[in-house]
């Protein structure tokens, strides 16, 4: 068992309940309208499969993550394929693979180079692929002004497994680079004040990217970057 598999049993074990999913209902519709059914799934960073759950049904999902146990959970309760993956390594498990779709709910801000995970992910998809998640917004008002203060509690970054800290801004910038079409939507309790303003508003940040400008079909020669 390597270090990093170890931290996140122990995380999930300790800190995320079994299920636990943030905006379950709200992303779950999203995930679920957006991919449709009769497609090929990757879902990124899994764990039990509390928000995979929302697109299983008339889908081929394969869901990797580090932790174990929680896959384990998934397969058991889903029947969906699993796979032990760190996201960080080369992903040569997922070698001659090409899905659909894929999904990241809230794993992003986990990685310590989630753009190359992005690029590495579009590798695996289909020309016409769609890829779609959510991080928190580590920068809404709300956490800014608690920022201000030097007061952590309550945001993104209380969490010790986040990493990479995102704005709406930055996280648009980011997706842009690599896809043709890009929607970010906020959600939270402020509800139309969270759409409609997202970067200051949303409590967290979903996006809706199609059209990826390289993958395994199009450009033979990109290079899967090293991590």
């Amino acid at each position: 068992m390597s270090s990093l598999q170890k931290i996140y049993e122990t995380h999930h074990k300790e800190d995320r309940s079994t299920g636990f999913s943030i905006l379950e209902d709200e992303r779950g519709k999203l995930y679920g309208s957006i991919l449709g059914t009769g497609k090929t799934v990757l879902d990124i960073g899994c764990r039990d499969g509390a928000l995979t759950r929302h697109f299983s049904n008339g889908n081929k999902v394969l869901g990797v993550d580090i932790d174990s146990i929680s896959l384990g959970r998934a397969k058991q309760t889903l029947g969906i394929e699993t796979m032990l993956v760190d996201l960080n390594g080369d992903w040569q498990e997922l070698a001659g693979r090409v899905f659909d779709g894929a999904v990241a709910g809230e794993v992003l801000e986990h990685l310590y180079y989630p753009e190359r995970v992005v690029e590495k992910i579009i590798l695996r998809l289909k020309p016409d692929g769609v890829f779609v998640g959510s991080v928190p917004n580590a920068f809404s008002l709300k956490n800014r002004i608690k920022y201000l203060f030097a007061n952590k509690h309550f945001t993104p970054l209380e969490d010790p497994t986040h990493i990479t800290q995102f704005s709406s801004h930055e996280l648009n910038g980011m997706l842009r680079r690599h896809f043709s079409s890009v929607k970010i939507i906020g959600y939270g309790r402020l509800g139309v004040l969270a759409r409609m303003c997202p970067e200051l508003f949303a409590f967290d940040l979903s996006f809706v990217c199609k059209k990826p400008k390289h993958n395994a079909s199009g450009s033979n020669n990109m290079r899967v970057p090293q991590i």
